[in-house]
């Protein structure tokens, strides 16, 4: 029985490479084998050789210094937290809030088989993340520094010492978000917060991933010294890989101690936690004066609850939301400098800075695609606005709505810091806030053009009408290759009009495309939304 609940659980977890969602049946054996090709070259090409690469910049160094504990700590430390964020979430959903929960525990089956069965998949999992890390850690320090019987060994155990920390931490934060997440009424919000952290922390260690590199590699000894002075434990953690028995023994015997003592705190909460709906507060009734809403209003309303309900919806389509009042304070503080260096750079086209940062604000405009994706989300439910007594056209307008809030705001304030700090006349300044919101409201209008053109109705989820259609590619591409164009022109030919007839000409293109636009929406757009 462990066996077959153990190959369920994989199963679901590669549940798409095997079933195509969308067409409702099983993939060719061909799409199952690229599928898996893909899969590999992903995590053994990219994840694998980048964690090759860092692990030949600093083994060296470190092993040369005689702190070749200290490479073993920093790789062991990224395993450890590359592993543990691919399976805590698994470990959540697959562990204990699973949609079958209800029916595995209804069966003739004893709850340790199916908790033994879930864990094995989430040791699993992390186990397949932090190979990426460990194999080229172990391989390289092997080549390196030369194998021994002691090294070779303690490295195996390093990496099942490593596998069982990721799987401790995946139970306890998969517990600790299991817990959360059954007070939360709206979890979008934390998962949209919980994303935006980690690409943060992403892109700033891949920025300043080559400096820390060399720092740590010029002061390995001074680094090493510090560490082993402030915590002990962690300079036998590293000294594993490099094959000291006695650190091996103690991390092995304390590592094991604790799965035992996590088995059993989960063997008494599993249950309580895979059986619960959820904390539904007492509501005590509060006579109110309902407000009334026009007809637009109330679709607005609606469709804005769509958007802030699905996280998948907010970081796909709504990202530039955060990133132009981000760019417009970045402008404000290192504005004033990076105009000047543009201007002295391109002293022959003047007013480029200012044609520049519409470009700029442009490329983050693109980001905010909410309306392309509204029409095809309501799917099935489409016959619902349809049977409205409103006009198509109301509909469409309340989708349209809502883009031009979430973009026309955040790009009216960061064009009015880029136009602060321009080095640039009166005129042209102004013309750079009213070209930034030109190009807000040809864009929003563009986005439900092109998804009212290419709908996608028949879906199973709604990742697909985000993420997967043509129209999200089109609006996005097209998005960043307007403001490539819209830049790249005037370094070309545009600068011999001058910055303000050239931005002056493409506002009013942009203002004729939209009303153009905007007029079809009305007429053909709502027959043919009316008949979807």
């Amino acid at each position: 029985m462990l066996k077959v609940l153990l190959k369920k659980q994989v199963a679901e977890v590669f549940k798409g490479y095997f079933f195509d969602a969308k067409k409702n049946r099983m993939r060719s054996k061909a799409s199952i084998a690229a599928y898996f090709i893909l899969f590999f070259v992903l995590m053994v090409g990219m994840l694998g050789g980048m964690f090759t690469v860092l692990a030949l910049s600093l083994c060296g160094g470190l092993t040369q210094a005689g702190v070749g504990w200290l490479y073993f700590l920093l790789m062991g430390g990224l395993a450890i937290l590359l592993g543990a964020f691919g399976s805590v979430f698994n470990t959540y959903a697959g562990l204990y809030l699973a949609k079958d929960n209800d029916l595995l525990l209804s069966l003739p089956i004893p709850v340790r088989t199916i908790m033994t069965a879930r864990l094995l998949n989430v040791y699993l999992l992390g186990t397949m993340y932090a190979s990426t890390v460990l194999l080229p850690t172990l391989i390289v320090y092997w080549i390196v520094a030369g194998a021994t019987v002691s090294n070779v060994l303690c490295g195996i155990l390093f990496f099942l010492i490593v596998t069982l920390i990721i799987l401790l931490l995946s139970c306890v934060l998969g517990w600790v978000v299991a817990r959360i997440s059954l007070k939360l009424k709206n979890k979008s919000y934390i998962t949209v917060l919980i994303s935006l952290a980690i690409f943060g922390v992403y892109y700033f260690f891949s920025f300043k991933s080559n400096m820390l590199i060399r720092d740590m590699v010029n002061n390995a000894v001074l680094y090493g010294e510090k560490i082993k002075g402030a915590s002990y434990g962690l300079y036998l953690f590293g000294r594993i890989g490099e094959g000291d028995w006695t650190a091996t023994g103690i991390f092995l015997a304390v590592t094991l101690l604790l799965c035992l003592l996590v088995w059993r705190a989960m063997s008494r909460s599993f249950l309580r936690i895979a059986t619960s709906s959820g904390s539904a507060g007492k509501v005590r009734y509060v006579e109110k004066r309902a407000k009334e809403r026009s007809a637009i209003g109330a679709l607005r309303a609606k469709e804005f609850s769509r958007f802030t309900s699905s996280a998948t919806y907010m970081l796909n389509c709504g990202l530039g939301v955060l990133f132009l009042p981000a760019a417009g304070v970045l402008l404000l503080v290192k504005g004033r400098e990076l105009f000047a260096v543009l201007d002295q750079a391109l002293s022959g086209m003047p007013g480029s800075p200012a044609v520049l940062a519409c470009a700029l604000l442009c490329m983050l405009l693109a980001m905010i695609i909410v309306a392309t994706p509204s029409v095809s989300l309501e799917g099935k439910s489409i016959w619902i606005p349809q049977s409205l007594p409103v006009e198509p056209k109301t509909v469409l307008r309340a989708k349209l709505s809502v883009q031009l809030i979430l973009s026309c705001l955040p790009m009216l304030f960061a064009a009015l810091c880029a136009a602060i700090v321009l080095p640039a006349s009166a005129e042209l300044r102004l013309l750079v806030v009213v070209t930034a919101l030109a190009c807000a409201v040809f864009s929003s209008v563009f986005d439900l053009f092109i998804g009212m053109k290419m709908p996608v109705l028949t879906w199973t989820n709604e990742i697909t009408p985000i993420k997967q259609s043509g129209a999200i590619a089109i609006a996005l591409f097209g998005g960043w290759g307007f403001a490539i164009l819209l830049g790249g022109l005037y370094l070309l030919v545009g600068y011999k009009l001058g910055a303000v007839i050239y931005l002056l000409l493409w506002t009013i293109l942009l203002a004729a495309a939209s009303l153009w636009m905007l007029h079809w929406l009305d007429t053909k757009g709502s027959r043919s939304f009316a008949a979807l």
